[in-house]
């Protein structure tokens, strides 16, 4: 009975040291001061992503975690010397070991299932609203191309521009260090982006990643690999470079804006004419006069 007790204590004690640590609510399209779980989600994967993690593995873990501490304490208090002078001889079990060996195989698929059907709608990509190309520098920065803003008598883009990692003393209140970059990419909401990823042929391998996305694609020298994404709320999304790259893998971030479709537009309109600066500017103008540079 005593054991029981305490043992009853230790699983509260954990179920409200849990709600307690993940109490600190995530952010949207940025990390948070002492947050512990996933982003919020701005997609539809990420959705799906937050439901497997919190909602499937997230309980399972727990219960195997308290499952093994309660066999632990058993242990301790039921089959010491003091408690059993004399100590059992059992070597087999047949029905523990059939146990042992069958419950793992049934909870890795359950987690199979979910998870293959998850694996397979971030992969299939649907049919694409507009296309984006990154590429990874070997110099870290990333140089975006928007072909279907038009294309010049070579074959490239119209709109193509380099962001690099904005300076600390120039970044504006709310604009997070390390992750802030001098010119954002624009997408509009509810559109679905394809992303045709690579690397400079001189360079190395990166990842171009957004957490609150649910992605992360590979940047590889001489391939072309290709992600999507499909932003649901409108606001600025900060990702980095999340492959070991280098001495300046650390200041090479990634920054998204999702704006809604009109903006997108005069956005487009502004930077094919006045460049990926001026844009900027435009940009933050436009989306301050709306009053959601506010609620970032």
């Amino acid at each position: 009975m005593r054991f029981s007790r305490v043992f009853a204590v230790a699983c509260l004690a954990l179920v409200w040291l849990e709600t307690a640590v993940f109490a600190q609510e995530p952010g949207l399209g940025r990390p948070v001061e002492w947050q512990i779980g996933l982003q919020k989600a701005g997609s539809p994967v990420m959705e799906n992503i937050r439901w497997f993690h919190d909602w499937l593995l997230l309980p399972i873990i727990t219960l195997i975690t308290l499952f093994v501490l309660g066999l632990l304490v058993a242990v301790m208090v039921k089959f010491n010397a003091r408690a059993n002078p004399v100590p059992s001889r059992t070597t087999h079990n047949t029905f523990i070991e059939v146990l042992w060996t069958v419950l793992p195989i049934l909870i890795l698929v359950i987690i199979a299932i979910p998870s293959f059907r998850l694996l397979y709608y971030q992969r299939d990509i649907p049919k694409a609203d507009m296309t984006i190309k990154v590429i990874g520098n070997p110099s870290w920065n990333w140089t975006y191309e928007y072909p279907d803003l038009g294309l010049n008598d070579d074959g490239s883009a119209k709109v193509s521009f380099t962001a690099y990692l904005k300076p600390k003393d120039q970044l504006q209140p709310g604009e997070p260090w390390l992750l802030a970059t001098d010119v954002p990419v624009v997408v509009p909401v509810n559109k679905i982006v394809k992303l045709i990823v690579t690397a400079d042929p001189e360079g190395i391998i990166h990842a171009w990643t957004i957490p609150s996305f649910g992605m992360k694609i590979d940047a590889i020298p001489g391939r072309l690999n290709e992600d999507w994404f499909q932003a649901t709320k409108e606001g600025t999304y900060y990702g980095q470079c999340s492959e070991l790259c280098g001495k300046d893998h650390a200041f090479m971030p990634i920054e998204v804006h999702v704006v809604s479709e009109p903006d997108f537009k005069a956005w487009s309109e502004k930077i094919k004419t006045a460049g990926a600066d001026e844009a900027r500017s435009y940009l933050f103008a436009l989306l301050r006069s709306e009053g959601q540079l506010a609620q970032q």
